[in-house]
């Protein structure tokens, strides 16, 4: 599939030897709980991929990005969808350092060992609970002489076993008494913090996304974003950011996994010639969406308008790839859906974009109105 190849290509002079490594293993060991991918990926320097150059990093750009991300997807979903929270805070806290310093010395600090050190960063958005707005956490922070204490849970958090920061969203009460979303940069050593089984699927089990608890964890001031008190209709830097690049690249990789189906459709021949040009037709336009966003955030795009072209990429492509895997399968046969757990398993793997934050239903109304003119109130 030429779309995959040329993911494969990027994802090479990145990474060169990660795919090898992965194809070395059977799809099952690579997803299962207890799976190596992530060592492998961090021994292959996949840690600093969007770290800058200046930091020791790869300085992939965000078309680069998507591309790596589809290939390693392809092999490993779990792998794919773990690493995209790893990449989609560094990018955003590297956006913060350098088009807004607003990074401290001690998260720079942190942040400069990510690619030299392979340090993996968890993202602690998600709490587990039905329709919640990620950006109203209910982890609380108590305010210390040093900075804060912190109580609460995050669930699912990938990385939770390989993570060595967790970067934790939470509520805290400024000194004007405004409740305010802030990032805190939690070492994964830190007391207080332990893993707890939450993810009981055996669907990207690989990804680590368990239960992550913080028990008076202590956090010095100096590991503490906080965000900025705009336009209360409108996201500011740090919720944009985390927005487009999380959207852009979770997207991506499940369209790696999908691609991974129909890859096998066209290197079987299965069905007729239309039937499979149909399919990879299907497969590149939801590669050029994701690709199609990518490549306007390369040229400036950005505030509501960066978050609105990644939601609409990522809602058409959710749509064109339930399609796609249907296809697929079908394609594929019986008997190939009997002889392994692959077809299924990858099948499976692909339906998980849709429950990822935001849901469709979530920003309905809010997506209409920015449509319409207005402003994009995700907050």
């Amino acid at each position: 599939m030429r779309s995959l190849t040329t993911a494969r290509g990027i994802c090479e002079q990145f990474h060169a030897g990660l795919l090898d490594a992965l194809e070395e293993l059977p799809l099952a060991a690579r997803e299962g709980a207890d799976s190596p991918v992530l060592e492998l990926y961090r021994k292959h320097g996949g840690p600093g991929l969007l770290v800058p150059a200046a930091y020791g990093g790869a300085a992939a750009g965000p078309l680069e990005a998507v591309r790596v991300q589809r290939a390693i997807a392809s092999l490993s979903p779990s792998l794919g969808v773990a690493t995209t929270m790893h990449h989609f805070t560094v990018a955003m806290l590297f956006r913060l350092a350098e088009a807004t310093g607003r990074l401290t010395p001690a998260q720079l600090k942190l942040m400069s060992a990510v690619a030299s050190d392979g340090l993996l960063l968890a993202s602690g958005w998600a709490e587990g609970r039905t329709d919640q707005n990620i950006l109203a956490p209910s982890v609380v922070a108590e305010r210390t002489p040093g900075g804060y204490r912190v109580n609460g849970a995050k669930k699912p958090c990938s990385l939770s076993g390989s993570m060595d920061v967790l970067t934790a969203s939470v509520q805290v009460t400024e000194e004007d008494g405004r409740s305010a979303l802030a990032l805190m940069l939690i070492p994964a050593s830190s007391p207080g913090v332990t893993t707890r089984p939450f993810w009981a699927t055996p669907v990207l089990a690989a990804s680590q996304s368990h239960e992550v608890r913080l028990d008076d964890v202590e956090v010095p001031q100096d590991l503490v974003i906080h965000s900025t008190p705009e336009d209360a209709d409108r996201l500011d830097d740090l919720q944009t950011a985390g927005f487009t690049w999380f959207e852009l690249l979770a997207t991506s990789s499940y369209v790696g996994a999908a691609s991974a189906l129909v890859a096998q459709v066209l290197a079987g021949g299965r069905g007729s010639a239309s039937e499979r040009a149909q399919l990879a037709v299907r497969t590149d336009a939801a590669v050029s969406l994701v690709e199609g966003a990518a490549r306007s955030l390369e040229d400036g795009t950005e505030g509501d308008e960066a978050v609105a072209a990644v939601l609409t990429a990522r809602y058409a492509t959710q749509d064109l790839l339930a399609q796609t895997v249907d296809q697929a399968v079908e394609m594929l046969g019986g008997m190939a859906y009997i002889r392994s757990g692959d077809v299924a398993y990858l099948a499976s793997a692909v339906r998980a974009l849709a429950f990822h934050p935001p849901s469709r239903a979530s920003v309905a109304a809010e997506l209409a109105e920015y449509f319409a003119g207005g402003p994009l109130r995700l907050s």
